[in-house]
């Protein structure tokens, strides 16, 4: 019986193709599903004859609840070095190794700012009123220049914001429960004396925490309302950070001028969702980090990951402590 592998969220039916399977021979029989899995028991008996699993990012949980199910599954391989939703005791407790791939910030990054370009710019809106014969030139666009750029969070990904914003000639500032000012200066952005202060002083509001408890709902209906009208708010980072109902409720009330966001409380994002709809919103469907180089790694290691369990001696555990 060969190796069975699942692999998980191929929305763009691609997984297949941008790596090089053909190491693994007939020893593994991979199997690419292009649906979302909505819920555990569907999970549960889609990968109930599966000796692998392969996930995206966190798109989907691997809770002790769901592993106790599969006890056919060996292998369970995310993207990236770090995944929050997967319960590693539970894995080592089922005999399952998890392990990881590399992954890149700067995708990321770049969307970051098309998403606030395309707000400053209001392309979205002109693009669509050139192409549908509307008003030539409805919007007044957003300067970037001698603005200033709000950062939450100076780690990897935010610090190559600050010097994208830089090039721009922005002013940046940053702010997070752990930046000290050495780090600040090191990336040459001013250190916010607060939160509030760096909410309330910003044109831009940029987020890139980590999920975290002291995290989730950060930004609530007070914060928010430290924003500027005339300021815009982008979240590439975790959805659960920024309060959505707080968002919507100052995107319809036009407390803010706009806001960007690629991550949701709920993804694939149901049809009938709010946000789908809401005044002043750019929205990408969690394209972060969605780049051709992305995932050539993530599934060219993935070969190289099936292949060394498959040996023995399996690269890139995660977990194992």
């Amino acid at each position: 019986m060969p190796f069975r592998c699942a692999v998980l969220d191929d929305y763009q039916n691609v997984a297949t193709t941008i790596a090089d399977w053909s190491p693994l021979g007939d020893r593994v029989e991979v199997v690419a599903f292009t649906e979302h899995f909505g819920t555990e028991d569907e999970l549960a008996l889609a990968l109930a004859d599966f000796d692998c699993a392969v996930t995206l990012r966190e798109r989907v949980a691997f809770p002790a609840s769901l592993l106790d199910r599969l006890p056919r599954l060996k292998l369970l391989i995310a993207s990236g070095m770090r995944n929050t939703v997967i319960d590693y005791a539970a894995a080592r407790a089922n005999g399952v190794t998890v392990c990881g791939t590399q992954s890149s910030s700067t995708p990321p990054v770049e969307l970051t700012w098309a998403l606030l370009l395309g707000l400053a710019r209001g392309l979205v809106q002109e693009s669509t009123a050139l192409r549908e014969g509307g008003p030539w030139q409805s919007t007044i666009g957003a300067d970037l220049h001698g603005r200033r750029l709000g950062l939450l969070g100076l780690g990897k990904i935010g610090s190559l914001v600050a010097r994208v914003g830089q090039a721009f000639g922005m002013e940046v500032s940053a702010w997070s429960q752990n930046l000290g000012k050495e780090r600040a200066d090191e990336v040459g952005v001013r250190l916010a004396g607060s939160k509030e202060e760096l909410l309330a002083e910003s044109d831009f509001v940029s987020v890139h925490l980590a999920l975290s408890d002291r995290t989730r709902g950060l930004l609530g209906p007070a914060e928010l309302a430290l924003l500027k009208p005339t300021a815009y708010l982008v979240n590439t980072s975790r959805a659960a950070i920024v309060d959505q109902d707080a968002l919507l409720a100052a995107l319809h009330e036009g407390r803010i001028a706009g806001a960007g966001l690629d991550v949701f409380d709920t993804e694939p994002l149901p049809t009938d969702h709010p946000l789908r709809t809401a005044p002043r919103l750019l929205a990408t469907p969690h394209l972060g980090y969605v780049s051709r180089t992305n995932y050539e790694h993530y599934y060219g290691q993935t070969v190289e990951n099936i292949q060394a369990f498959l040996t023995g001696s399996p690269v890139r555990v995660l977990g194992a402590g």
